[in-house]
């Protein structure tokens, strides 16, 4: 009887991908959700790459695109990833934004169907958990989560995290200026007694 195929990944996620015999079956690396395998994740890439926008096969994607256009338009180099479901943890999202933007820097948003996981060499990882919790939850609807995520990283920070660090920073120094400042003018107030008492 001739041997039948096993279904794989791609037929769980629907991303259209090239057969492959070692990675059907197994993520390519642990933190990944376990329905994205080596040609899956090419496939992502290679979307992202056309349109800074990767979804399963057969979504329109005419929305997000819209959502990401806006977003690069206010200088947030965005791209945004889509996987049907929810993985076997919400870090994997995360895992898998990092892969893809080894090779699309900015901002990538990969959404499952309640979690969203982020990375950015932009944005604060504060901010960008502060965005997503507002973004989570939305039973697939990635456009309405989209559409969250951006408005949130978009506002304006009510308060500069460089600014802050720079008054710190400044404060720090000031206060070592001032004890190295106290213990020399110490050390010759101790020297000019030690010098009278000699000549007494």
């Amino acid at each position: 009887m001739p041997a039948v195929a096993p279904v794989g990944v791609a037929a769980q996620t629907g991303w259209k991908m090239a057969p492959s015999h070692t990675s059907v079956f197994f993520p390519l690396t642990a933190g990944l959700p376990p329905t994205i395998d080596e040609d899956a994740l090419r496939a992502i890439k290679a979307d992202v790459a056309d349109n800074h926008v990767a979804t399963p096969e057969g979504r329109d994607q005419s929305e997000l695109e819209a959502i990401v256009a806006e977003a690069r338009a206010d200088g947030i180099p965005l791209s945004i990833v889509v996987i049907p479901g929810n993985p076997g943890h919400d870090s994997n999202l995360r895992d898998l934004a990092t892969e893809v933007a080894g090779s699309e820097h900015g901002t990538v948003v990969v959404f499952s169907d309640d979690w969203v996981g982020t990375y950015s060499d932009t944005i604060s990882r504060v901010r960008l958990e502060w965005a997503e919790d507002a973004a989570k939850s939305k039973q697939g609807d990635s456009v309405t989560a989209a559409g969250i995520f951006v408005d949130r990283i978009s506002e304006p920070e009510a308060v500069s995290w460089t600014a802050v660090t720079g008054v710190l920073l400044g404060g720090t120094v000031v206060a070592v200026a001032g004890l190295a400042y106290i213990k020399s003018r110490r050390a010759a107030a101790e020297a000019a007694e030690r010098q009278r008492a000699t000549s007494a």
